[in-house]
């Protein structure tokens, strides 16, 4: 993983949850929603279409996997995945779990400041139960 940094942004509002084969998982740290995000190690990459296919294949696999374990564990009516960009160039993929009823429900949360965060206990006890779904544990 040469070259691989994590951006200053991403690394200020986020926790380490794992490392999975190509992309780190983290986790937002103040937020209403369980929120992660999921960032391929590599340097110098904007678009999910810089990485050459086998590991554009193998991102995919891994937000899928990290979204199928984000769901079983906290029983989202929805999924929100986008990899977006606009702020933080670097490539990285949000999948953040959503309830009917949320804060922020059904508008986006992009750029809102959390009304009732998520004590960060919680958010690690969420990341030890995401890493033993994903068989890291």
């Amino acid at each position: 993983m040469s070259g691989f940094e994590l951006d200053s942004r991403l690394s200020a509002d986020t926790f380490v949850v794992a490392d999975l084969p190509l992309c780190r998982v983290l986790a937002m740290r103040e937020t209403d929603h369980p929120w992660l995000i999921l960032v391929p190690r590599r340097a110098g990459l904007v678009e999910i279409l810089d990485l050459p296919p086998d590991e554009r294949a193998l991102m995919r696999a891994e937000i899928d996997a990290v979204a199928e374990a984000l769901r079983a564990e906290t029983g989202a009516h929805k999924l929100n995945v986008a990899a977006l960009g606009n702020v933080v160039s670097q490539l990285h993929v949000h999948v953040i779990a959503r309830f009917r009823g949320d804060p922020a429900w059904p508008a986006p949360v992009w750029g809102r400041p959390a009304v009732h965060p998520i004590p960060r206990a919680d958010l690690d006890d969420l990341a030890r139960r995401l890493t033993a779904r994903l068989g890291l544990a």
